[in-house]
């Protein structure tokens, strides 16, 4: 029985990971009576709900069967297009502000899924790029 309730206990961790990399809110978490199953709900962003099934599956090998259905809307705080404007917004983010911001991504995956254009640096740095030489 020792074995049993360990091994529910590392698989419960493993969703609990997958949720909390998903921006997962846990809602409830309970045992069935007579039985060695869990019972976990939680809230997850649609955004991130993309490969949800496949994922908590490969990380509980099969053992977690998830079931997707939309709950409600909630509305972000943050502006997607957010830029440092005042000498104080410069100091605190520095000039690209580059803590993520999660309502531009959530906007650029929408927009990559439908197929249209998104606003992103192919290159970065391109000084530092390199390219390979081959050896004859």
């Amino acid at each position: 029985m020792n074995e049993m309730l360990e091994k529910n206990r590392t698989e419960r961790g493993k969703v609990y990971g997958v949720i909390n990399r998903r921006r997962g809110r846990v809602i409830s978490d309970h045992m069935l009576e007579g039985s060695d199953t869990f019972n976990i709900t939680t809230s997850i962003p649609v955004c991130e709900s993309f490969g949800f099934a496949e994922e908590i599956r490969k990380k509980t090998s099969g053992l977690a069967l998830p079931q997707l259905v939309f709950s409600h809307w909630e509305v972000l705080e943050v502006d997607p297009f957010w830029i440092p404007t005042t000498e104080e917004e410069y100091t605190h983010y520095g000039d690209k502000a580059d803590a993520e911001n999660i309502a531009r991504r959530y906007m650029n995956q929408v927009r990559k899924r439908k197929g249209l254009p998104v606003e992103e640096k192919v290159v970065a740095h391109a000084e530092k790029q390199r390219t390979i030489k081959k050896n004859k």
